[in-house]
């Protein structure tokens, strides 16, 4: 396996991190793990192209994790590449059908590329064949604890504590020529995450506040744990690389990531990274 970080930051724009994305390389398949803004960008940075996506999996619907879909979709289409299959939890059926639907956000630019005679000779003389049919993705709704098989590879798919009970919210463990990666999402900790992470050769979890900082109440602690606690979980887990991702502005300064990696160091003897768009990991 290898995992590209192509979106490693927040909500926040920030000029250095796309919101969260991940790409990973196992078997004969290139998984997508969330898709937010500025990930679609990086992911043609990142050297491939939409189509080279064959899974797109997400781990919650918030804005930050898949605020590019509707373009890795629209972009595949129009490329003439398959409709791409599509895993997350519910209601993501409902949200795709409201971007691609006969009624749905884009509904107007398809009529217009497949109705227009102008744009229906360009898509012929681009080798497509007419009656153009709409982008169609191929969506599968989660409902953990499951599973999704691939060519060489499997993924677990657990429920994490981060916003219910208004998303459903989902980590990923990856497994595949006999490595694991743990894609843990917005997620709080507990004993089903622990277990999920157990002697992982790689976890990418985030770190949204750091231990030190102050909160405004014990169910933002718990769903949003520190950098000391995510590495404390790590150590116990047996996780031999630990990347904390989903970088704040405000936390991304030289002074503040140094005191990060210091003091990680001190709880947890794996390996320890800092997240950074476009980094490549081989677990």
């Amino acid at each position: 396996m290898k995992v590209t970080l192509l979106g490693t930051g927040s909500p926040e724009a920030h000029v250095s991190r796309a919101s969260s994305g991940y790409l990973v390389e196992a078997g004969d398949d290139t998984l997508l793990l969330d898709c937010g803004g500025g990930v679609f960008d990086r992911l043609l940075q990142s050297g491939r192209t939409p189509g080279d996506v064959t899974h797109l999996l997400f781990s919650h619907l918030h804005s930050d994790h898949m605020m590019d879909y509707a373009r890795l979709v629209h972009a595949r289409w129009d490329a003439g590449a398959d409709n791409l299959g599509v895993w997350g939890p519910a209601p993501l059926a409902e949200v795709t059908r409201r971007y691609f639907g006969p009624d749905g956000a884009l509904s107007f630019d398809l009529v217009a590329r497949t109705e227009l005679p102008q744009s229906k000779r360009v898509w012929q003389e681009r080798g497509g064949a007419l009656p153009r049919p709409w982008p169609e993705p191929r969506v599968t709704e989660l409902r953990p604890p499951s599973a999704v098989n691939g060519n060489g590879w499997t993924i677990r798919a657990i429920e994490v504590q981060h916003a219910q009970p208004y998303l459903t919210c989902l980590g990923f463990r990856i497994e595949a020529g006999g490595k694991s990666v743990v894609y843990a999402g917005d997620s709080g900790h507990s004993p089903e995450l622990e277990a999920l992470i157990k002697d992982a050769d790689l976890l990418i979890h985030w770190c949204y506040r750091l231990s030190h900082e102050s909160v405004p109440d014990p169910d933002f602690a718990a769903t949003s744990p520190g950098h000391l606690e995510t590495a404390g979980l790590a150590e116990r887990a047996g996780v031999k690389h630990l990347v904390l991702t989903h970088w704040r502005v405000q936390h991304d300064k030289e002074v503040v990531l140094n005191s990060v990696c210091n003091e990680v160091a001190a709880c947890y003897s794996g390996r320890f990274s800092i997240a950074q768009d476009l980094a490549e990991i081989v677990p």
